[in-house]
């Protein structure tokens, strides 16, 4: 494959080696003409892990760095993002007291973020469920998402947030009182309302629009490398077949593509993405 001329950056993606294809999804990535990834968590449930202090996050974290190692090794920079999925918030307190899980799952990011302070991540992973819950799990979830905003805070990193469709336009207030930049916020799988940094689908039908705008956002598949969901969300070739489909006819620009891929993910996630 000749030398890209500019960056192609899937800015929320899983790699599985154990439930999926693991580094073949990965090579796809690369022959498809991807440079660069954020390599996300898998819900613990994917290691077979269940969290009842929440040290044993460490070793879903461990796995994920271990996999972002296999994947560098091809050629491909990775970028990790360490968190809980906060769909674990149900999982967990079907089984234990609701603040007991608030607990294991805060001291699951502070693991994480013990992590990004060593350089082994750049970001931290959080939210809320995207599906309709209680008031009190909904409280609880904003607990612990304004726990990982703080901790972000304090290591001046990015944190992306899954969450219900929409906006999330409270989550600007919530990332203030934390001292985190409301920038520095990634509204995973993205609708263009939202006032947070979105990361949008590879095929959200608004890119090209969004790029004339100059709006700054970025690209992901969501890839989820679960062989019992093959393709689910997007397939992993998406990000970089997709952008060059759309430069190649006039849709966006190079220039568009590089604020996509390289300009908005460094200044979001303070890191650097070069070919």
């Amino acid at each position: 494959m000749k030398s890209p001329d500019f960056p192609i950056t899937d800015d929320h993606i899983h790699i599985d080696p154990v439930n999926g294809r693991g580094l073949e999804a990965a090579k796809d990535f690369l022959r498809a003409g991807g440079t660069h990834l954020f390599l996300v968590t898998k819900p613990s449930s994917s290691f077979g892990i269940i969290p009842h202090s929440g040290d044993e996050y460490a070793l879903v974290f461990d796995k994920t760095i271990g996999i972002a190692d296999q994947i560098r090794a091809l050629g491909i920079g990775v970028f990790v993002v360490l968190g809980i999925h906060p769909a674990e918030i149900t999982r967990l307190s079907a089984n234990v007291p609701l603040s007991d899980t608030i607990t294991t799952m805060k001291r699951g990011l502070d693991i994480a973020a013990s992590y990004i302070g060593e350089g082994r991540a750049v970001a931290l992973k959080s939210g809320r469920p995207h599906y309709p819950v209680p008031d009190e799990v909904l409280s609880a979830s904003n607990e612990v998402l304004s726990h990982a905003l703080t901790l972000a805070a304090d290591l001046n990193c990015a944190v992306q947030i899954h969450a219900e469709t929409g906006p999330c336009t409270d989550i600007i207030g919530m990332a203030e009182q934390a001292g985190l930049p409301p920038y520095k916020v990634v509204k995973h799988y993205a609708t263009p309302d939202t006032p947070l940094t979105p990361s949008f689908l590879a095929t959200h039908p608004d890119i090209p629009e969004l790029s004339r705008m100059h709006r700054a956002f970025t690209m992901e598949t969501d890839y989820m490398d679960e062989n019992t969901r093959p393709g689910a969300v997007i397939g992993p070739k998406s990000v970089p077949r997709i952008t060059h489909k759309l430069v190649t006819e006039g849709r966006i620009t190079k220039d568009d593509a590089c604020r996509i891929h390289k300009e908005t993910p460094e200044m979001v996630y303070g890191v650097e993405i070069i070919i």
